[in-house]
């Protein structure tokens, strides 16, 4: 019995040794990051009080706390940021489809403001504003280092008003300025026409009116036609299509397909995956289909497109999209106030992760270069802008450099078919045809 007492003892004592081994230099390590997180806050505060109490001109503490949760947030990622209350405001009539301003949909990049495409029929679409300008400076005044919300301030202004922005453009040697009229941005979220026996679906901004228009515009258009068996397909148009709301992207997914999986969203732990499903009912009954996209196509306009790519429904063709394949949640604050925080990457069906990569056209088609845009030499012309090309961008950590290569042959071998068409247009048509067969009929 005594031997017993005596192994239980020592097993108690062995149990407790480890335990202090292991515990409790856990307990230290965790203790050590709360004091330093303290340290940290202290520090914030001292920064603070110093700046209320000395800085040579008096402060508005509300905008230092502002401009302090901004920085942390922009210091995140493109497109975590802190929206004041009238910024949040105006976020949400966006969304509703009707706001002032100018119309681009808009970033930051190197201090500067970088332009994602600008909206169609708008007042900076008029001015001839172009997916991926820099906005340097807005009469006159720079915009190097100001936080967006800042940027944005300074875009704003009475209706009917007049702005001047100075614009960096690609394979433009000098800056130059264009003069906007503020206006009441109306946007018309989808927009339609009959080509032939072909509808041709003009979708620019995925707000709360976008799939209903849509879903009503194509159903008059094949009524107009003599109903669906006079219908030969659809182009849905997403170029310079910015993005916007998730689940406005979903449904339109789902117009065109009758089962599966549409976008998954996955976010810090690998559990947390949220599955959009396609339901049954095609609108167009299978009719064969083409997604146009460009490199202003982002976001929302990506998911659509990666769906439609992936499930054999549509030909993509065009160049290779933006790249924006993160999904931001508005949270409220108090204060009224919001935070736009990136929390998940989306997932086209296949798997795979359009972040930084963008989705690539079956069919590379790049539009033609304007007057202005073609006496500029190619070889001074800069990249393309991209999300990948974005300060403190997430990048795409879910792909194999065997994918990536066999991404990059493809978009090669699709390359070279676009320069084909310089010396033999008919044959490049020809083997469009077939690349499109083949990416219809499952790749």
């Amino acid at each position: 019995m005594k031997k017993y007492l005596v192994a239980v003892c020592a097993g108690i004592l062995s149990g407790a040794l480890v335990t202090t081994q292991w515990v409790g230099p856990l307990l230290a390590q965790e203790q050590e990051a709360e004091t330093t997180i303290y340290e940290q806050l202290d520090l914030f505060g001292d920064v603070f009080e110093r700046i209320r109490g000395q800085y040579v001109t008096e402060t508005d503490t509300g905008e230092l706390i502002d401009a302090a949760i901004n920085g942390m947030l922009n210091s995140l990622d493109p497109h975590s940021s802190y929206l004041p209350p009238d910024d949040f405001e105006d976020m949400r009539v966006q969304t509703r489809g009707a706001f002032g301003g100018l119309g681009i949909e808009i970033t930051q990049q190197e201090g500067f403001v970088r332009v994602v495409t600008p909206i169609d029929d708008t007042p900076a679409f008029h001015a001839g504003v172009q997916p991926g300008d820099l906005i340097t400076a807005v009469d006159g005044v720079s915009l190097r280092g100001l936080m967006l919300p800042d940027a944005v301030d300074l875009m704003r202004g009475p209706v009917g008003s007049e702005i001047i922005i100075t614009v960096l453009r690609e394979g433009v040697a000098e800056p130059f300025d264009l003069s906007i009229i503020r206006d009441t941005i109306q946007i018309r979220a989808v927009r339609t026409r009959i080509e032939g026996n072909t509808v041709v679906l003009r979708v620019t901004t995925f707000n709360e009116q976008t799939y209903d228009t849509m879903a009503t515009q194509l159903a008059e258009a094949i009524e107009e036609l003599g109903g669906i068996e006079q219908l030969r397909g659809v182009v849905l148009d997403l170029r310079n299509n910015p993005g916007g709301l998730l689940l406005q992207a979903v449904s339109v997914s789902d117009a065109f397909l009758e089962q599966g999986e549409i976008v998954s969203t996955r976010g810090r732990n690998e559990a947390d995956i949220e599955r959009h499903n396609a339901t049954a009912g095609d609108l167009i009954e299978g009719r064969p289909m083409v997604v146009l996209i460009n490199g202003g196509s982002a976001s929302a306009s990506e998911i659509v497109a990666g769906a439609l790519q992936d499930h054999n429904r549509a030909v993509i063709v065009g160049e290779r999209s933006f790249g924006k394949g993160s999904v931001q949640l508005l949270i409220p604050l108090r204060g009224n106030g919001a935070m736009r925080l990136t929390t998940a990457l989306y997932y086209t069906p296949s798997g795979r992760s359009i972040q930084a990569l963008g989705v690539a056209p079956d069919i590379v088609v790049h539009a033609p270069r304007r007057d202005d845009e073609a006496a500029a030499p190619e070889e001074n012309a800069r990249p393309l802008r991209t999300e990948s090309s974005l300060r403190g961008s997430l990048t795409n950590e879910n792909i194999s450099d065997e994918e990536r290569r066999l991404m990059e042959e493809e978009e090669r071998a699709a390359e070279e078919v676009a320069q084909l068409r310089l010396e033999d247009y008919q044959l490049a048509y020809a083997l469009d045809i077939l690349r499109g067969l083949s990416a219809m009929n499952g790749r």
